[in-house]
């Protein structure tokens, strides 16, 4: 009898060990693609790399030195910056109302919700090329405000050096704001129905029940797509190249653009450097952000 208590002990012990085994084929991916590339990024941002040199040395802090001397890099850091700030805006608040409009859970309303969501699953790239062939000068854009007022309209939409980073922002957060809007719809099924009924019998306005009541209980929702619409901006290429390619003047060349066209030119050390620093930066801003946010969790919750 204790033999084969034993011997199903071991077999249960066994069977819950050896999922561990796939992890090795994983990790080596993880190990090979992910970890040693972005290792050996650290390492080259320190090297005169280039296409133009048949060997690599060492060039210690001269690839930082000339990037902020320039001014380029400190220009786009901040573009990159408002960009991000921007995008998190947008895409929270679509999304919230979004969620909020459709969180009944109707047929229509499902309907709906696959629509809104739609955009998330398409190509970034391909989202803005048909963006940038909506808004151009002689797009689809214009044509229906001239067939609207019956007068020929030329608004160059992504002309402006100004308007033409909220623009794109804005087209971003378009994007993504179905996936905002499912996040902030599941952190509102978790809130109990007897806590809302509640509120409504003691004669919570409809203001009072989202403000004192939703909003704070949506905390995690909030949390987890503020985090990551601002980071995962900040590391945005396709929609913006597509739709402007960094212009006008310059005035929407993210950092990805920036170090995509360096690294184009072959000057390789160079994009690898301004790698890194988007790499510190996307770290600088992550933990702050993420461990004030959890913080106001743990007050509301």
């Amino acid at each position: 009898m204790h033999t084969k208590i034993r011997k199903t002990y071991q077999s249960n012990r066994a069977s819950q060990d050896y999922p561990l085994q796939f992890l090795i084929p994983a990790g080596a991916m993880l190990l090979l693609f992910f970890f040693l590339p972005t290792v050996m990024n650290f390492v080259y941002a320190f090297t005169d790399w280039s296409q133009f040199k048949s060997e690599i040395g060492l060039a210690g802090f001269d690839n930082f030195l000339s990037l902020f001397r320039s001014g380029a890099l400190l220009r786009d850091i901040r573009i990159t910056v408002l960009y991000a700030v921007l995008v998190a805006i947008m895409q929270n608040f679509f999304g919230l109302a979004l969620a909020l409009l459709l969180e009944a859970d109707t047929a229509i309303n499902r309907i709906a919700r696959s629509l809104f969501f739609i955009p998330v699953i398409m190509s970034a790239l391909a989202a803005g090329y048909v963006w940038q062939a909506v808004l151009k000068t002689d797009g689809v854009a214009n044509q229906i405000l001239t067939a609207i007022f019956g007068s020929q309209i030329a608004i160059s939409w992504l002309g402006s050096t100004t308007w033409t980073i909220v623009l794109v922002a804005m087209i971003h957060a378009w994007k993504w704001m179905g996936f905002s809007m499912l996040t902030y719809l599941a952190g509102l099924k978790t809130i109990d129905p007897q806590v809302l009924e509640a509120a409504i019998v003691d004669g919570a306005s409809p203001r009072k029940l989202f403000w004192q009541i939703k909003f704070p209980l949506l905390a995690p929702a909030l949390t987890f797509n503020v985090a990551t619409a601002l980071l995962g901006s900040m590391n945005s290429f396709d929609i913006v190249q597509a739709l402007t390619n960094g212009g006008p003047g310059g005035s929407t060349e993210i950092l990805n653009l920036f170090i995509w066209r360096t690294f184009g030119k072959g000057l390789y050390a160079q994009s690898t450097t301004m790698s890194l620093v988007l790499f510190l930066l996307v770290t600088l801003m992550a933990i702050p952000l993420i461990t004030s946010l959890r913080r106001r969790e743990n007050k509301i919750l």
